[in-house]
């Protein structure tokens, strides 16, 4: 039997024809790791939305990515299945478990490691965020929220922002949700986004979906730009993210592991993050 979950979310507009869809793609594949976004492609269309990786071990053991910096950007990495190990230049090290957030926002600078948890298949995926030009050279911070800790109503889990009047304890760095769906075979769920978010993209991490058109694991989609949201049926048991915000209203200026709203902001940025690879260096954890 076909279950309808439909809550309405915060400040949502009047209901209006599903958005059309605009891409449809799905990524590069290296290794366990998918890229489905990058500043230089669809994140010059989906920012504050700039890089997505999905990432999926099959099982095997996962790859380990040793201390590297980031700054102007926040990243967030939700754990589907399994468990990852997390240490960043802020202190924090440990064991993120099924269920669980990593939010680490950059500001000017700050370095992070992660890797493989507990043994099996480990999948989830990691989002990078463009930050706006107050807090890009600002403070860095690192948070981790563990299953029990993240909001959920109905199928939903409130990674970022807020939904149905429930909003996640991370304070998002401009107007944005960022959301995990899981639907049974045969379940429905539409998504209206808040008034004023242009921004509105989906990632599939498991099973199909109809929206109306098939989607399917590693597939990403982008919506157009009108009013209105997306109604979605599950064809098998199906799990994605989706991710709507306003616009981000900055040019992206590009460093190998940092995101700017400026060429100077970017040098700043880089020079901290070399100050901090001095401190590393001189500690013997690089």
């Amino acid at each position: 039997m076909s279950v309808t979950h439909a809550p309405s979310p915060r400040a949502a507009a009047p209901a209006a024809p599903d958005r059309r869809r605009i891409f449809h793609g799905r990524g590069r594949s290296h290794g366990k790791i998918t890229r489905l976004m990058s500043p230089g492609d669809l994140g010059t269309v989906l920012k504050p939305f700039v890089f997505l990786d999905l990432f999926d071990n099959q099982g095997d053991r996962f790859p380990t990515f040793g201390l590297h910096p980031h700054s102007g950007l926040a990243t967030l990495t939700y754990v589907a299945e399994g468990s990852v190990s997390y240490e960043d230049t802020n202190g924090a090290t440990g064991i993120l478990r099924e269920g669980g957030v990593e939010w680490m926002r950059a500001g000017k600078g700050v370095w992070h490691a992660g890797g493989a948890g507990d043994p099996g298949r480990t999948r989830g995926f990691q989002l990078w965020i463009a930050l706006p030009p107050l807090l890009e050279l600002g403070g860095s911070e690192s948070l981790y929220q563990g299953a029990s800790e993240i909001p959920q109503v109905g199928p939903v889990r409130v990674l970022l922002g807020e939904y149905a009047g429930v909003a996640n304890a991370i304070a998002p760095p401009s107007d944005m949700t960022y959301l995990a769906v899981s639907l049974q075979a045969g379940e429905t769920w539409r998504y209206d986004p808040p008034a004023g978010h242009e921004v509105l993209w989906l990632a599939m991490g498991k099973g199909a979906v109809t929206a109306p058109d098939l989607l399917e694991h590693g597939d990403i989609v982008i919506f157009d730009r009108t009013a209105g949201g997306v109604s979605f049926t599950a064809k098998s048991d199906a799990e994605f993210v989706i991710g709507s915000a306003a616009p981000h209203p900055h040019d992206l200026a590009l460093g190998y592991y940092s995101v700017h709203t400026s060429p100077e902001a970017l040098a700043a940025g880089e020079a901290h993050i070399a100050q901090i690879r001095e401190r590393l260096v001189a500690q013997g954890r690089l």
